[in-house]
Formats: C-alpha cells, structure tokens, sequence
C-alpha cells in the first residue's frame, strides 16, 4: 500500500468516523426515512405549541447520559453507512460503534484497506479506528489509529475544527433544540416506534433565520446552534423527531444540504442509561496517526496533509 494510499485512508476515515458520531448524535449532517420499524397510529398536523413538551424532552435526553443507538446514513456520493452500538454524554462524547460502508467512495476506500466494517471507540479527547489486517500491514503492524480532537482540528482545517466541537460537545438532544430553533414545529401525531408510542414532531430550520425565531432558545443557544450549521455548508434542514412517555427521543430524522451535497440520516435510541464501556486500546497496538504522517515526512496540518496531495513512496 503506497504512503499516499495509506495517508488518504486513514484521512477518510478519520474525517468519516466523526462524521459518524456526530450524526448519530443528533447534529447538523444526518437524516433518512420513516424506517420499515414504524407504523402510523394518529394521523394529521396540529398547530397547539408544543414548545413545553420539546423542552421537556430536551432535558430528559439530555439528563439520561447514554443510549444504545443505530443509525442509517447517506452523505451524497462520500458514503451510505450504518452503525450501531452504544454513546455516553454524561461527560464529552464516549462510546463504542460498529459502523459498515455500504457505498460510496467512503466504501471504496475500506474495501481497498482490506474490510468495509470497522469498530470506534470514543473517549473525551480522542477517538479511535480499528483496522483490518491488510492496513495494518502497510502501516507499522497496528491495528488501531488514534485520532486525538485536537490533532484531528489541525488535520482538517476550519471544517476539522468543526468536528472537534461536535465530537466533544453533540448529544441526541441536540435534534431537540433545532426543532425549538425552527420556530414553526409542529405536532403531526401519535405513531408506534419499534413497539413504542411515541410524538412525532417535525419542523424546518433556515439557518438565516435562526436568532430571529422566538424559540425559547438562549442568545448563546441559538448562536452556537448557527455557527454549527453555517460551518457545515447547511441553510435549511428537515428535522423530525419521535419522543416517548418518559419524554425520551426514540427516533430523529434529520435531512438537508451540505456544501458537499445533499445528506439524510435516521436514527434509533433505546436503552437509555445503558452502561457505556469505551476503554482505550493496547498501546501496543495502537498508532498515532499524526506519528504515522510524520513517518511518511508529511507534517500534520501541512496543505498536503489537508488536500491529500503528495509523493507516493
């Protein structure tokens, strides 16, 4: 495998793994369908505000730490991917996710890495990709890349930096505070999500819009809420959410425009509370990406790093 290869697979997968968590935890970038799972109960589109369930659905989310989470998503031609396992938000961002490349070039690239499945384990500073053996041939005998948030700002530029405040600071209930941003949600129902009833609510966030919106948010809430989506190349998104009696989000759609074209995500959450067990992996068998960039003479942060360009060796 050549320097540049490995160089632009452990890029894609870096800046894909977090893109991963980050819609699977409910912010700008994901959305989908209405699921096979779900079956229509109530029919029809009320205006009543429903301003105080979501609130209270924001801080039950929020508040419940953890949950087990599958997601389907599409992110235009970089990548189809599913992924399931378990997050924590109790304190940054931790979790393991199983995730499967379905298409795409994202898809193209694993399967040229020797598998299109992979584990990530996320930890408040860093994640970490574990790879097949066929990569870990050509890079070093490791079998686990670590991406640490920082490193990862610097290898990405202003959109790397972007992904570091998503993966350090999104939480399920961030699907909940668009909807209080969009300023005209709406209740469509009572539906059955996987067995479970649940609110169907629903609403568009136009970014442009957002701090003129009377949406009980913070001045702060609604500014961070744009800074995110305006760094992402979004200007409207879709949100629908499903939220259960105990006021849990079980189901959120999310689907719009990126600057990189068109994306949609669905996800589940069950098991709320669940024990989370994200541990770091043998250091013996782990690898620095950065470290593996310096060993191919390339500079993290460099244009080359960022653009993928270089010599192969």
């Amino acid at each position: 495998m050549k320097s540049t290869t490995v160089r632009r697979v452990g890029l894609s997968i870096a800046m894909a793994t977090a893109l991963a968590s980050v819609a699977a935890c409910g912010s700008s970038g994901s959305s989908g369908g209405s699921g096979k799972d779900d079956k229509a109960v109530g029919k029809g589109s009320t205006r009543v505000s429903p301003i105080a369930a979501l609130r209270s659905a924001e801080q039950s989310t929020d508040k419940a730490d953890s949950a087990k989470v599958e997601s389907s998503t599409v992110m235009g031609s970089l990548m189809s991917m599913d992924a399931r396992g378990s997050l924590g938000w109790g304190d940054g961002i931790t979790g393991v996710l199983t995730m499967t490349y379905t298409g795409g070039t994202m898809a193209q690239t694993m399967r040229a890495a020797g598998s299109t499945s992979m584990e990530a384990r996320y930890l408040p500073d860093a994640y970490y990709a574990k790879m097949g053996d066929k990569f870990a041939e050509q890079a070093g005998g490791k079998h686990w890349l670590k991406y640490a948030y920082d490193d990862l700002a610097k290898l990405g530029g202003s959109s790397g930096a972007y992904l570091k405040d998503q993966m350090q600071n999104s939480t399920p209930n961030q699907s909940v505070k668009l909807l209080l941003a969009s300023g005209d949600v709406k209740k469509v129902g009572t539906e059955s999500v996987r067995g479970r009833q649940a609110t169907h609510y629903s609403g568009t966030v136009n970014v442009a819009d957002l701090a003129a919106k009377n949406s009980n948010l913070t001045a702060s809430q609604l500014a961070g809420l744009k800074k995110q989506l305006t760094a992402a190349g979004v200007t409207t998104e879709q949100v629908d959410i499903w939220v259960d009696a105990q006021n849990l989000l079980v189901k959120k759609v999310e689907k719009g425009q990126m600057s990189s074209g068109q994306y949609s995500q669905t996800a589940y959450y069950s098991d709320y509370g669940v024990k989370v067990d994200a541990t770091v992996p043998p250091a013996s068998d782990t690898e620095d990406f950065t470290a593996l960039l310096k060993q191919q003479g390339l500079t993290p942060g460099s244009a080359d790093t960022a653009t993928g360009s270089g010599t192969s060796s």
